[in-house]
């Protein structure tokens, strides 16, 4: 059975740079489309007809970021996996593309192997996992879950499903958040170190001066509990990495 290609939106407004990624991943079994404007790449991305979008930060007409935050208000493109190109060394782009909701980022000037190893880690990230076995150590709810259903306290983790809830109520999460919550479920009451966390959820080690795993932490505190009124559900161990925790009454 002849297997139907990943296709892939490259929005650039760089010529070369686009063609040049276009025809590397083609070769490599991607379908991969172009658009070298923010309106127009904003208009295809909400097809829902690609499986991820190479997003450059610097576009004319409509901007990286503007694009970025309207897929995310879409209720058919909040999932979709972003990856961003910002310029090199230029950090505020990548805070702020990340803090949009982007699940990764690379700079340019870039290697093309790390493009497609980073395209292909989001989408093992994004793509139906196998059941993973709940640890005996995670605190359960009563009416025992299945195998492939994760708990601490109100947090429950449907891992075939991929989907979040805390107290019964469905939450919104990126490929890297519910990743970084599977792994951290796993671990609950142990300290994840940040290097776990990065080879787990972004599929990649951090390099120095790298905040993309704190950023997503942040936003995942903020997703799960708003209302947590200063109580830190997922604890920072500084220089080490993160622990969640959960009230010993909780059920």
């Amino acid at each position: 059975m002849t297997q139907i290609p990943t296709r892939v939106l490259v929005v650039d407004d760089d010529e070369p740079l686009r063609e040049m990624v276009a025809e590397y991943l083609a070769e490599r079994d991607f379908a991969v489309d172009v658009e070298g404007d923010g309106s127009r790449g904003l208009e295809r991305a909400s097809s829902g007809d690609y499986a991820l979008l190479v997003l450059d930060v610097r576009l004319p007409e409509m901007d990286g970021f503007e694009v970025l935050r309207r897929l995310r208000a879409g209720s058919g493109t909040a999932r979709l996996p972003v990856l961003m190109l910002t310029a090199h060394g230029d950090e505020i782009d990548r805070i702020v593309g990340l803090e949009l909701g982007a699940d990764d980022y690379l700079a340019k000037p870039f290697n093309p192997r790390e493009l497609l190893a980073r395209i292909r880690a989001i989408l093992r990230r994004a793509a139906p996992e196998e059941i993973v076995a709940e640890k005996t150590a995670v605190p359960e709810k009563k009416g025992a879950p299945s195998a492939s259903v994760l708990q601490v306290g109100d947090v429950e983790l449907d891992v075939d499903a991929r989907i979040a809830r805390r107290g019964g109520q469905t939450v919104d999460l990126c490929a890297v958040e519910f990743d970084l919550l599977k792994t951290l479920l796993c671990d609950a009451g142990r300290v994840v170190k940040r290097e776990d966390l990065a080879r787990e959820a972004l599929g990649r080690k951090l390099m120095p001066l790298d905040r993309s795993l704190d950023i997503h932490i942040c936003k995942l505190r903020h997703k799960l509990w708003p209302d947590a009124g200063g109580l830190e559900r997922i604890r920072t161990v500084r220089g080490v990495g993160y622990v969640l925790t959960w009230d010993a009454g909780e059920k």
